[in-house]
C-alpha cells in the first residue's frame, strides 16, 4: 500500500513538472526540463550518496573502531538478507542514524556516537533495521529521484519569476490567461511539489518502520528508541551547518532539525505519535 501511494505521488509530481514545462515553454518545455530531470536523476543517482556522508560529517569505521556496532549490523543485514554496507561514524553526541547509497550493493550506514550511548542493544538493532530497510526499499534512488524533480520545478518558478521582474513574462505571456499560469508557475508549484514531496518522505519512512520491525522482530523495541532519539535530538541538536541540514535531514530516523506548531506541516517525518502507535499496534494487533 505504501508503495503504491508512493508511486502514485510520484506520478503526480511528474505530471506537475511537465504542465509546470509546458505554462513556460509549451511542448518545448515540456521536452527540455523533461530532459533535464533526467540527467539531473543521474548524476544524483552516483553521487548523493558521497555528498550526503561529507554533509553529515560521517568516517568510515572499522569492526577495530566500533565492534559493538559492527556486531549489530552483521545482526541485522543476516536478518533483512542484505549485503553488509559500509559502517560510518558521526562524532556527535546528538542521538541519529541514516542510511544512503544507490543500491542494495552500493550502500552505507551511518550512526552518531550519541546513539550509541542511549539505546541498548535491542533498541539499536531496531533503529538500524530500519535503517536497512530504507536500503531493501531503495528508497535513497526514490528520493533522489523526488528532489531532483521538485528541484528542477523550483528552479523553473525562480526562472519565471526573474522573467516577469524583468519584464520577460510580459512579453511572452501577454494575455490575461498567461500571465495567469505564469504566476501559478511561480507561486503555486513549487508549493505543490514541496507538498508532495514531504508526503513521499513520510510514506517511506512509515514503510522502513514497518519492514524494520519485521525483519528484526523488535516493533516495541523501535517504538521506544524513536521516543528516546526524539528527545534526545531536542536536547542536544547535530551540530552542523542548518544549510547543511536541511539539505540531509530526510535521511535521518528521527528529524534533525527542530521545529514544532506550523513548521511540523513541513516537516520530512511522520509525527512520532502515529509512528510509535502504528509500532505497538503491530506488537498488539486488532483481534
Amino acid at each position: 500500500m505504501n508503495m503504491l501511494k508512493t508511486g502514485i505521488l510520484f506520478l503526480l509530481l511528474t505530471l506537475l513538472l511537465l504542465l509546470t514545462g509546458y505554462l513556460i515553454g509549451g511542448v518545448g518545455g515540456i521536452l527540455f526540463f523533461l530532459i533535464f530531470s533526467i540527467v539531473m536523476n543521474f548524476f544524483g543517482y552516483w553521487y548523493s550518496d558521497k555528498m550526503v556522508l561529507k554533509m553529515a560529517r560521517a568516517k568510515e569505521t572499522t569492526q577495530e573502531d566500533t565492534p559493538e556496532l559492527h556486531r549489530v549490523v552483521d545482526e541485522q543485514v543476516y536478518l533483512a538478507g542484505l549485503p553488509k554496507p559500509r559502517v560510518f561514524i558521526i562524532e556527535s553526541d546528538s542521538p541519529n542514524a541514516f542510511a544512503t547509497g544507490r543500491s542494495k550493493n552500493h550502500a552505507s550506514i551511518a550512526a552518531t556516537r550519541g546513539i550509541l550511548r542511549i539505546l541498548d542493544r535491542e533498541e539499536l538493532g531496531a533503529v538500524l533495521a530500519h535503517e536497512l530497510a530504507h536500503v531493501g526499499n531503495r528508497d535513497t534512488l526514490i528520493m533522489t529521484m523526488v528532489a531532483t524533480v521538485a528541484g528542477t520545478i523550483s528552479m523553473i518558478a525562480w526562472v519565471a519569476q526573474w522573467s516577469m521582474i524583468f519584464g520577460g513574462g510580459r512579453r511572452s505571456h501577454g494575455s490575461p490567461i498567461g500571465l495567469i499560469g505564469l504566476l501559478a508557475v511561480v507561486i503555486l508549484m513549487p508549493l505543490a511539489a514541496l507538498l508532495i514531496r514531504l508526503a513521499i518522505s513520510r510514506t517511506r519512512e512509515y514503510q522502513a518502520d514497518k519492514t524494520g520491525a519485521l525483519t528484526s522482530g523488535k516493533p516495541m523495541e523501535l517504538a521506544n528508541a524513536l521516543r528516546k532519539l526524539q528527545s534526545g535530538t531536542q536536547a542536544k541538536p547535530l551540530d552542523i551547518p542548518k544549510e547543511r541540514l536541511e539539505t540531509v535531514s530526510h535521511l535521518f530516523i528521527v528529524n534533525p532539525l527542530l521545529g514544532g506548531g506550523l513548521g511540523s506541516l513541513f516537516s520530512t517525518h511522520p509525527p512520532m505519535e502515529e509512528r510509535t502507535r502504528r509500532l505497538e499496534a503491530m506488537r498488539y494487533p486488532a483481534l
